[in-house]
C-alpha cells in the first residue's frame, strides 16, 4: 500500500520561506503528485501539482511566482518550496497522489485517493 509522508513546515514569519517534502514511496516513474491545503473551517484546496514523469507543473493563481513544486532526488520525493509567505498561507498542507501519467491542472481533492497525514505551516505577520 502506498503511503505518503510529509515533512517540513512549522512557523514562519511573513515574507519568509519554508520547504515541504512528500516522500511518496510509490516506485513508478509517472504519477500526478499534488499539494493541497486546508485551513480550519475551510474547504481543502489544491495548491500545486506535478506530473513526475514529464515534470510539468500547475499552480493555483495566488501562489504562482511564490511556490515551486518539484521532484527531488531518486526516492520519489516531491518538494513544495514556499517563498514570500503571507499570513493567508497559514494552513495544514497535505500531499496527495494519483497513479496517472499526467495531472490535469490543479485538480479537486475528490480526484485523489492517496493522501498523507498533513503538516502545519503557520505564517505570522
Amino acid at each position: 500500500q502506498v503511503q505518503l509522508s510529509e515533512s517540513g513546515g512549522g512557523s514562519v514569519q511573513a515574507g519568509g520561506s519554508t520547504r515541504l517534502s512528500c516522500v511518496t514511496g510509490w516506485h513508478s516513474t509517472s504519477n500526478c503528485v499534488a499539494w493541497f491545503r486546508q485551513a480550519p473551517g475551510k474547504e481543502r484546496e489544491g495548491v500545486a501539482a506535478l506530473s513526475t514523469g514529464t515534470r510539468m507543473t500547475h499552480y493555483r493563481d495566488d501562489v504562482k511566482g511564490r511556490f515551486v513544486i518539484s521532484r527531488a532526488g531518486p526516492d520519489y520525493t516531491v518538494d513544495l518550496e514556499m517563498n514570500n509567505l503571507k499570513p493567508e498561507d497559514t494552513s495544514m498542507y497535505i500531499c496527495a497522489l494519483r497513479p496517472v501519467t499526467h495531472c490535469r491542472g490543479v485538480e479537486a481533492a475528490a480526484a485523489f485517493d492517496i493522501w498523507g497525514q498533513g503538516i502545519w505551516v503557520n505564517v505570522s505577520s
